[in-house]
């Protein structure tokens, strides 16, 4: 019982330090050959959105704004999806180690080491493909509006 409290005491360390480390993370997500970049820090939270002035058309202010709108949204999921990536291989060790590998017998308290889906996949999800919502006009809003026009 006393290796279980020793294995468990250490696990929590470890994990408060990964934790710690993605909160000190940050990772850049850009769109459009990097006109825009987005930050992210390594918990999801955005940090910075930045925009190069060559992405703008001072000749067709309207068509700008649908552009950039479009260029920061892909930004950001671009630095979400690697801060989720960093999310999951600092974590992943932990789901381990409930699962059996790093302490015994903990992991049938939890269902088995496939219990907290670490590293798994329904079939069903699919990342989103921004063209997918899309109205057939181009525009994300049906009715021909872009969304903050």
């Amino acid at each position: 019982m006393q290796q279980l409290l020793a294995a468990a005491a250490a696990m929590q360390n470890q994990l408060m330090n990964a934790q710690q480390e993605l909160a000190d993370a940050s990772v850049e997500g850009t769109a459009g050959g990097g006109l825009v970049k987005a930050v992210v820090s390594g918990q999801g939270e955005l940090l910075d959105v930045t925009i190069s002035a060559a992405a703008i058309d001072g000749d067709d202010p309207a068509e700008t704004a649908e552009v950039l709108a479009d260029l920061v949204l892909a930004a950001i999921r671009d630095a979400s999806t690697r801060a989720a990536d960093l999310q999951q291989q600092a974590m992943s060790p932990f789901a381990a180690g409930i699962g059996g590998a790093g302490m015994p017998g903990l992991g049938e308290m939890f269902g088995g080491a496939g219990a907290l889906g670490a590293g798994e996949a329904d079939e069903d999800d699919e990342e989103l493909d921004d063209d997918e919502d899309e109205e057939p006009d181009g525009n994300d809003e049906p009715g021909g509006q872009a969304s903050g026009t």
